[in-house]
């Protein structure tokens, strides 16, 4: 009997190892009960079963009735990355509609250059409406001039990388300051010569002793929204200086966390060819 149940245990486990051992006094003989595994090479109607082997040696002269049985689960793989780890770390789509992302040059440039062209056809009969192509021509004109003049001060929102993470820690952990910054370089901008260029005025001292050329001025590229290792908001400023180097970031460090303060920690730090990277990181924790 309990080699019968022994067997029939075994055969209910699938995706481990049994050892199973089973010792008795027979005649003074040791007996043992294994389960062997079916081979690659038996066909797929092959079944495990037990079979018993005997050893002719002397044997304990007390009886020792024992089963006993040794699972071995194959370990998981830690190189894998569990979707936990990775969920976070996803990048966030940004498609919030706000007035401030739509070109006004556009929108100006295109009604005024619409109303100046069917205004003209319908002044010479060739687009019906010539009762109103005077109206068309008088509000036409200006729209465009307006329009033009827009998109040619115009200023390009900068691209924004935002994770999951951080996303979820902006509205409680980043700083007015820092969500400000954030706002006014996605948008569209009117007469500014780059995004930040107050900041960057003061900070790195264009023209001044101790300053830089307003030519070598840097320029951002895009901007990026992450999470600390020790879990703290940051917001990175990604600028391209061909004419700077890493230590004319460096020793401005203390001003950039004093312009974008309080409350912030600056660090600085190179990227690829000429770009380097400027971390706000938020002092506010959950």
């Amino acid at each position: 009997m309990p080699m019968k149940a022994a067997a029939t245990a075994a055969s209910s486990i699938r995706g481990g190892t049994v050892l199973c051992s089973h010792h008795f006094v027979l005649c003074n003989h040791r007996n043992f009960l294994s389960l062997n595994r079916v081979s690659s090479t038996a066909g797929p109607n092959s079944r495990t079963h037990p079979s018993i082997f005997s050893n002719q040696e002397p044997f304990f002269a007390k009886s020792n009735n024992s089963i006993r049985f040794k699972f071995i689960s194959r370990a998981a793989d830690s190189t894998q990355p569990s979707s936990a780890a990775t969920a976070d770390k996803s990048v966030v789509s940004d498609e919030e509609f706000s007035l401030a992302k739509v070109s006004f040059g556009v929108i100006g440039l295109g009604v005024g250059v619409t109303l100046l062209s069917y205004g003209f056809g319908a002044y010479f009969n060739i687009l019906p409406g010539s009762e109103w192509s005077a109206l068309m021509l008088t509000y036409g004109f200006p729209l465009a001039i307006i329009g033009m003049a827009l998109k040619y001060a115009e200023l390009k929102p900068v691209p924004c990388l935002t994770y999951l993470d951080a996303q979820m820690l902006r509205e409680k952990c980043a700083t007015t300051i820092l969500k400000q910054v954030r706002n006014d370089v996605i948008r569209y901008r009117y007469g500014d010569e780059q995004h930040l260029d107050e900041a960057l005025k003061r900070i790195f001292q264009y023209g001044q002793g101790g300053g830089i050329p307003r030519r070598s001025a840097p320029i951002l590229r895009m901007i990026r929204e992450e999470v600390t290792d020790d879990g703290k908001y940051c917001l990175v400023l990604v600028f391209e200086a061909k004419a700077l180097q890493l230590a004319d970031f460096e020793q401005r460090q203390v001003k950039f966390a004093s312009f974008f303060g309080p409350g912030i920690t600056a660090e600085v730090g190179k990227g690829e060819k000429d770009l380097y990277e400027v971390k706000l990181i938020s002092n506010t924790t959950l």
